[in-house]
């Protein structure tokens, strides 16, 4: 009976939130990657640090791929570094969070930023790793699907990705399939995470901002996506390296991003509003 008595305690004095998405215009998608190099500049060897990790860490995803001969899931799953990018800019929020607080960053900022909010970051973690898997299945299907169930040499198959129909139609169809399934990914978690480590919500309350403020301003968050896609395709066409440099920066612009397009106000009584 205590224990049933303490949980409804807990539950009655959780804080209810009004969360108010601000609309944005044009423009802004550009100055929060101008705030994001700024934010790098003023704290370029803990961001160096922090995108030199995620740097060695692909290296060594890449070259295990190709030692255990499975050189031929590495398309897929550069490609699918785009559902785990919000993820990865987590340390990024913390740095920028330091700089805010006008204090000098350090790594513990950017590698302990996600301790406070474990538990519902670990659910975004969750529900993007559930698109990574969908991506791989559908990149596993087109491949059977244009090529048959044998896998060709390296040369072959890269050779026949842009010299013939089947690799041009696959090429074709994932990119449109791809497309639409990372901006699913990236309509759920644009701002859902670094709303998350401000704010005591639950994911769920994450995702609704997100998906609000991609509605609110569709035409500047297609912007800011297209930004982000070509920006970490960038970075991948450098064999890693420029991830070191384009990492931080979107993640600290992206704390900017979010910072201008959601305001949570906690609320004493009344029930719950989404504004």
């Amino acid at each position: 009976m205590n224990a049933a008595t303490t949980k409804e305690h807990h539950k009655a004095a959780a804080p209810r939130v009004k969360i108010t998405i601000n609309p944005v215009g044009m423009d802004r998608p550009r100055a929060w990657l101008a705030a994001g190099i700024e934010d790098f500049r003023q704290a370029t060897a803990v961001s160096l640090a922090y995108g030199m990790f995620w740097v060695g860490l692909s290296i060594a995803i890449t070259a295990g791929a190709i030692t255990l001969g499975l050189w031929h899931w590495l398309l897929p799953m550069v490609a699918g570094f785009m559902f785990m990018g919000p993820l990865v800019a987590v340390g990024s929020y913390g740095v920028s969070r330091a700089l805010e607080a006008s204090r000098a960053p350090h790594l513990g900022d950017a590698f302990g930023a996600w301790r406070p909010h474990a538990g519902q970051l670990a659910m975004m973690g969750v529900m993007m790793m559930i698109f990574f898997l969908a991506w791989i299945r559908l990149a596993t299907l087109l491949f059977a699907l244009f090529f048959g169930f044998e896998v060709p040499s390296p040369a072959g198959l890269y050779s026949a990705l842009l010299t013939t129909p089947e690799g041009l139609g696959m090429i074709a169809v994932g990119s449109v399939l791809g497309g639409i399934l990372a901006f699913g990914a990236f309509t759920i978690s644009v701002v859902a995470i670094p709303t998350l480590m401000h704010h005591d919500l639950t994911f769920m309350e994450g995702i609704e901002a997100s998906v609000r403020s991609v509605a609110r301003n569709f035409r500047p968050m297609l912007l800011w996506a297209a930004i982000l896609t070509g920006c970490v395709l960038i970075g991948v066409l450098t064999f890693y390296i420029g991830l070191a440099l384009i990492l931080p920066v979107l993640g600290f612009a992206s704390w900017h991003a979010y910072e201008e397009l959601v305001r949570v106000e906690v609320i004493d009584e009344g029930e719950p509003l989404r504004g």
